[in-house]
C-alpha cells in the first residue's frame, strides 16, 4: 500500500476529473467510489448518494479525490509533476491536459479543473543535475518555454559546453563525460 496518497478537492466534480485523468495515463484505473450517506449530505448540504471520494491510479500511483464543495481550490504552490521519456509522449500528455487549460512557463500548465501539473522530459531533470554552463543555458533557455522543446534545450546545453548530449543508456540513465558527471550525494538515514 502507498503510504502517502495525494488527495485532490473538488467542488462536485471528482468523478467527472478522475474520468479525464484515467483516460490520458496509461496503468489507470478507478480502485474505489464512496457516497455520501444521507446523514453526511444533509449535515454539509450535499446530495444523499452522490460521489464523496474516488480512489484511483495513474500510472499505477495512487491518488484521492473529494466532493468537498466550494471551499478549496487548486494552486500552483502544489503540482504534480510528469517525467516524460520522449518528446512525443511529453507532446501528447501536454495536449490532453491543457485542453480547456492553461499553459504556463517552464513545462507547466493548469487543466481544465485547475490542478497544476509539470510536463517534463526526464533527460533535463538528468542534464540540469550537473551544475555549470550547460546547466545554466538550459534553464535559460526554458524560461521561454511554456511546452518544453527536448531538442531545444539539448541545444542549448551543447552550445554552452561544447559537448555533444550523451546517448541515453537505458530507461532511466545517461553517461555524462567525466568533467560534466554529477557528484554523488549521502543519503541521510531516515528518521524514525
Amino acid at each position: 500500500m502507498q503510504r502517502i496518497i495525494p488527495n485532490l478537492w473538488f467542488d462536485d466534480n471528482a468523478e467527472e476529473a478522475v474520468r479525464y485523468y484515467t483516460s490520458i495515463f496509461k496503468r489507470s484505473r478507478v480502485v474505489t467510489t464512496s457516497y455520501y450517506s444521507e446523514a453526511a449530505a444533509t449535515r454539509l448540504g450535499r446530495t444523499p448518494g452522490s460521489v464523496l471520494t474516488i480512489t484511483f491510479e495513474l500510472e499505477n500511483q495512487t491518488f484521492m479525490a473529494i466532493n468537498g464543495g466550494p471551499h478549496f481550490t487548486f494552486s500552483p504552490a502544489i503540482s504534480l509533476l510528469i517525467n516524460c521519456e520522449t518528446q512525443a509522449e511529453l507532446d501528447k500528455i501536454w495536449k490532453r491536459l491543457s485542453v480547456k487549460g492553461k499553459p504556463e512557463q517552464c513545462g507547466w500548465l493548469r487543466d481544465r479543473y485547475g490542478v497544476s501539473w509539470q510536463v517534463v522530459p526526464q533527460r533535463i531533470s538528468e542534464l540540469m543535475a550537473t551544475p555549470g554552463p550547460g546547466a545554466d543555458a538550459m534553464f535559460a533557455a526554458m524560461l521561454d518555454m511554456q511546452k518544453l522543446d527536448l531538442a531545444t534545450l539539448e541545444a542549448a546545453y551543447e552550445s554552452a559546453t561544447g559537448i555533444a548530449v550523451p546517448p541515453v543508456t537505458g530507461p532511466d540513465t545517461i553517461i555524462l563525460p567525466a568533467a560534466q558527471a554529477p557528484t554523488k550525494r549521502r543519503r541521510s538515514a531516515p528518521k524514525a
